[in-house]
């Protein structure tokens, strides 16, 4: 994908396809269309768009073909009536099955798995897709978030490929000493400045969102992957933001932070204060996690070395002198 491409990137606009398992299944679908609204996504829901007098078919038809994406929220019960073609969710199903022979389009319409596992919740139409696991209570972050990013067009790439040149190793990041008791932690990540070579250009052609552009930003040094994941999820959900504040656009990659699809206007005026709030918050968070880490696996060797002390003890104990028996 080239760089104009990515820096004008509309709101994507998905429909939640479900079955009425239960009441609480129901409230379950709407809370995720809830948060996938706050999240920058678009959704569409029959609990929102129907009233009484609407014409189902023509509800189901639409939704399909206007939305960007459909997300299936799988169980048993959706599985069981969509391969039997039974009310709105076999109808729904050949709509879908119809668009994806029609258009070939894969990527639209994506099983979010919700209970039971894959074989038993996904439709025969859907075997073989790679889906979002959202099956737990609470159901994971990470599976979430990486939903998000792909409705956003925000999920990592890999980097360009350049040609190897020789270099001094860099410096290993400034940490303090460890010891026994007190695990071994890095400086906080800082934002340094705007890498200005690396800002997009905004295509001005008319269309939505044809304003807005990349901006990168330079960290003291390359986070590691529970950092980059925990500063996406803060930016996304930020400790304090206002109307201007455009979650799904944050990626971190390599060394930079990346807001794909602002202006630098936004980042003076709004996104500069965001951005130390979440960064504040994210190296707050890693180093309780990394805390939480050391102390798990020095309970661990603490037992470890308490178990290997009681075998020994017990073998000085046990003799195997015939002697002994009498």
């Amino acid at each position: 994908m080239d760089s104009d491409t990515q820096s004008a990137r509309p709101t994507p606009k998905a429909f939640i396809s479900y079955s009425w398992d239960s009441d609480d299944h129901k409230r379950w679908a709407l809370e995720f269309a809830s948060r996938l609204r706050s999240d920058g996504v678009e959704t569409t829901i029959d609990q929102w768009a129907l009233a009484h007098g609407d014409q189902l078919p023509k509800f189901m038809e639409t939704a399909v073909r206007d939305n960007d994406y459909v997300l299936i929220v799988c169980t048993p019960r959706y599985a069981h009536r969509s391969n039997n073609r039974i009310g709105g969710t076999g109808y729904e199903g050949d709509i879908m099955t119809a668009e994806v022979w029609s258009t070939r389009n894969e990527r639209k319409f994506i099983p979010v798995l919700r209970s039971g596992d894959w074989l038993s919740a996904s439709p025969t139409w859907l075997s073989g897709k790679w889906g979002v696991d959202l099956s737990g209570d609470p159901f994971s972050e990470e599976q979430y978030l990486d939903l998000v990013n792909t409705l956003h067009g925000t999920r990592p790439i890999a980097p360009p490929v350049v040609p190897r040149r020789r270099h001094a190793s860099a410096p290993a990041p400034p940490q303090t000493v460890a010891s026994p008791d007190n695990p071994p932690m890095l400086e906080p990540i800082r934002i340094l400045n705007i890498v200005v070579d690396e800002v997009t250009s905004p295509r001005n052609d008319g269309t939505r969102g044809s304003a807005l552009y990349r901006v990168p930003f330079q960290l003291s040094r390359r986070p590691s992957s529970e950092w980059a994941e925990s500063f996406v999820l803060q930016w996304n959900r930020p400790p304090s933001w206002t109307s201007m504040h455009r979650p799904g656009i944050a990626s971190v990659r390599g060394d930079k932070v990346i807001l794909d699809g602002t202006t630098i206007e936004e980042v003076e005026k709004t996104h500069r204060k965001t951005l130390l709030l979440v960064l504040e918050a994210t190296n707050r968070a890693v180093a309780e996690y990394e805390k939480a880490v050391f102390e798990h696996r020095r309970k661990q060797e603490s037992e470890r070395q308490e178990h290997q002390r009681n075998v020994s003890d017990a073998a000085d104990r046990i003799k195997f002198d015939p002697e002994d028996n009498r």
